[in-house]
């Protein structure tokens, strides 16, 4: 791994920490602007609304335009729309919404780039190391450094934490400039549904992504009214939401680091993983009435989340060729953050109707369903047979794609 990957995972790591502290600072300021659970959820309704309508057509442009260009176009246009959001953010609520969309839109580029640029920097064996630091880094900024931090600076001034922001996406893009990849031959005009097609012929690939998109949809059912839950049901201040969002960090920079070496040496991991996530939801949903309750249950989870994540990243990144990598990325990502704005609704419905912990319970049964019914596909992809076996890359096209170790 050399200068240009270490140049993106630093650029990474700060706009994650970016991030992290909009993630505590948004919800607080949309809780400073009503208390009702069904406009709360609509913040993360607007918010997560680009990735089920951007992300085909972001993960075309990775496919056909330089993709660190695209890169720095998108981190400064985060950086600006920032720092408008610091400027307006006594506005009405309705002015949330939009700079939500916004800056969801924003987002959906450097995720598309980012598989291309990672394919582009790093050697093929060691796609699992690179993904392990890059989800350590960004759980460390994401959610242990960035939520307390975002409380905090909310608590001293409500502003903030959007100036600080907008600053880390203006140092992520200088970091950016200074890498030097070099051009690769791409699709004078790729077709947007190409991915997707794709990606529903490859079995292991529909597979997680089945999984992964359930995941997210409970994640969001319990995101959209969480800043409710900590305060109600927790007592959490300001500055103790942060922390609580910090909490998910620690397992998760823990599975980041260990996640290659427990894929190699265990043959079930990423299938335990699949189990225990659910279980950890519902300790949080019966038994969570204090932060160090919570954090018992987050850790373990964010741990198994994090382990998936590599693994699937690793599969996705040497299944896939370069030239549809952008746009198979872009097609994962429109189903498994698409369905976001969904888990958003239904989250804020349900709190609103049956009680904050209602979402959680509703999390609990659907994913486990799901879990239970991809469980065997998900052996046969990870362990087994499939260990010594080439995935065809398409039915049209085949690609020698070898899965290295146990659990790949």
């Amino acid at each position: 791994m050399g200068r240009n990957w270490y140049l993106l995972w630093s650029g990474s790591a700060i706009s994650a920490l970016g991030d992290g502290i909009f993630l505590a600072a948004l919800p607080l300021l949309a809780a400073t602007l009503t208390q009702d659970p069904k406009l709360i959820a609509g913040v993360s309704f607007f918010g997560s609304l680009p990735w089920l309508l951007a992300s085909l057509p972001a993960g075309t442009a990775a496919d056909r335009y330089d993709s660190r260009r695209l890169l720095l176009a998108a981190l400064w246009i985060q950086c600006a729309l920032m720092a408008v959001l610091a400027a307006f953010h006594s506005a009405h609520i309705a002015f949330l919404y939009g700079m939500a969309f916004l800056i969801g839109t924003a987002e959906n580029v450097p995720r598309a780039v980012g598989q291309p640029l990672i394919k582009a920097t790093v050697e093929n064996h060691l796609l699992e190391r690179a993904n392990g630091r890059l989800f350590a880094s960004q759980a460390v900024a994401l959610q242990f450094v960035g939520p307390p931090l975002g409380g905090l600076l909310f608590a001293i001034a409500v502003p903030a934490p959007f100036w600080v922001n907008a600053l880390t996406f203006a140092t992520a893009a200088l970091l950016v400039t200074r890498m030097r990849t070099s051009r690769q031959p791409r699709p004078a005009k790729p077709k947007v549904v190409e991915g997707l097609r794709w990606l529903m012929k490859h079995k292991a690939l529909r597979t997680v992504t089945v999984v992964s998109a359930t995941t997210n949809l409970c994640i969001a059912m319990t995101m959209a009214t969480l800043v409710l839950f900590a305060q109600q049901r927790l007592g959490l201040t300001n500055a103790g939401f942060g922390a609580f969002l910090a909490t998910l960090a620690c397992g998760g920079v823990a599975g980041g680091l260990l996640a290659e070496r427990m894929l190699a040496r265990y043959r079930h991991t990423v299938a335990v993983t699949v189990v225990l996530i659910p279980l950890m939801w519902l300790g949080i949903a019966t038994l969570a009435r204090d932060l160090p309750t919570v954090a018992v249950f987050a850790v373990v989870s964010s741990f198994c989340t994090a382990v998936w994540g590599v693994a699937t990243a690793a599969l996705r990144q040497r299944a896939v060729p370069t030239n549809l990598l952008g746009r198979v990325s872009s097609a994962q990502t429109l189903i498994t953050w698409g369905v976001q704005p969904v888990g958003a609704l239904l989250g804020g419905l349900v709190a609103d109707h049956f009680g904050l912990l209602a979402p959680w319970f509703v999390a609990v049964g659907l994913r486990t369903a799901v879990g239970v019914v991809s469980l065997k596909p998900l052996r046969d992809h990870f362990t087994g047979a499939a260990l010594n076996v080439h995935l065809a890359a398409s039915p049209e096209q085949d690609a020698a794609v070898t899965l290295p170790e146990e659990s790949r």
